[in-house]
């Protein structure tokens, strides 16, 4: 099985048989090469993928550079299957970069490092990482380490420290599901990384990872204390902490805490993924907090667009919506 299959199924919850039902689904490939005609002819996908192109990303994103917003672009795609799609990966990526800059653009990029060859050669891939980092230094820029699943995290960590010591410009994912993360944050706050605390959406075995939303949310809450409480040591200046969450209740507790400590605006910011909880992103926004839009783009959007169906059920009924709408429109003509 290829990995990027495997991840896929790793990401099955045997609670949520919906959920379970799309992720099997995305692994096939009439299904989705199906689901990707339709979301070219009919568009449905365009609330949450910016495109195939990077000039259809670049177009997508203008209002919101217009309005002032940040932007996180992530060109979709992992587990490449040689080094040459890892080096045309990082050329990608770098051009991703001068496109921002010349576009005006207030945004950094999200990389995933299994695009970038890390099932291949760890060697290759930090080089390759160390390549994106350096052009985006050299752009006043920085970048973003998504995190995959578990077999991955401690390799991901390891790349991460050794392109933050080299650069410091790199920010990395940690998810609030896994039982190490307390430990991880512990470990890289001397080097000062951004971390993007996130719940994680993989299926992780119940002996390194919590198995229930309520234990999740109750771990998200802990580790956002224990960022939270490091920016206010005396050492905790250049610390920067990425709330990314759509869940209103650890939204509301963020702004709490954010608000009862005081925290400086360059300290924190919420992101949230294109398109999903636009009320409460506009919220956020209004209430003058800062905040980043998650922008992903590529022709490897499926398997990403399913996942966002499997996560609220108010998706899928967007999409069903849409479908519904743009067949009585071409029936009627």
């Amino acid at each position: 099985m290829l990995d990027s299959q495997r991840q896929i199924k790793q990401k099955a919850n045997t609670t949520n048989p919906l959920r379970n039902l799309i992720f099997w689904l995305s692994t096939k490939k009439t299904v989705t090469d199906r689901i990707a005609r339709l979301g070219v002819r009919y568009g449905f996908a365009r609330r949450f993928i910016a495109g195939e192109a990077l000039e259809e990303a670049l177009r997508a994103i203008t209002p919101l550079s217009r309005a002032g917003q940040p932007i996180i672009l992530n060109h979709l795609g992992e587990n490449v299957a040689t080094p040459e799609e890892a080096r045309r990966a990082r050329d990608s990526y770098v051009q991703i970069l001068r496109s921002l800059r010349e576009a005006g653009v207030t945004g950094n990029i999200a990389v995933k490092l299994t695009q970038l060859g890390l099932d291949l050669n760890p060697q290759l891939c930090l080089s390759l990482t160390h390549d994106i980092a350096a052009a985006a230094a050299a752009m006043r820029n920085s970048i973003e380490i998504d995190m995959e699943g578990s077999a991955y995290t401690e390799a991901t960590l390891r790349i991460l420290e050794e392109v933050q010591k080299e650069h410091g410009n790199a920010g990395v994912a940690v998810q609030a599901y896994l039982f190490r993360s307390r430990a991880d944050l512990q470990r890289l706050a001397p080097l000062k990384p951004k971390i993007r605390l996130v719940k994680g959406a993989y299926r992780e075995p119940a002996s390194i990872a919590f198995q229930k939303k309520s234990e999740v949310d109750a771990n998200y809450r802990k580790l956002l204390d224990q960022m939270l409480d490091q920016l206010l040591l005396p050492n905790g200046e250049g610390l920067r902490v990425a709330i990314a969450t759509h869940d209103p209740a650890l939204v509301d507790y963020a702004r709490g805490r954010i608000q009862g400590i005081r925290l400086a605006a360059d300290q924190y910011e919420f992101q949230m993924l294109l398109g999903i909880r636009r009320d409460l992103q506009e919220e956020i926004v209004s209430q003058g907090h800062p905040f980043r839009v998650y922008v992903p783009f590529g022709e490897a959007w499926v398997p990403y667009f399913m996942r966002r169906l499997s996560e609220r059920p108010a998706n899928l009924s967007f999409v069903l919506r849409s479908l519904l709408a743009e067949s009585k429109k071409t029936n009627s003509k």
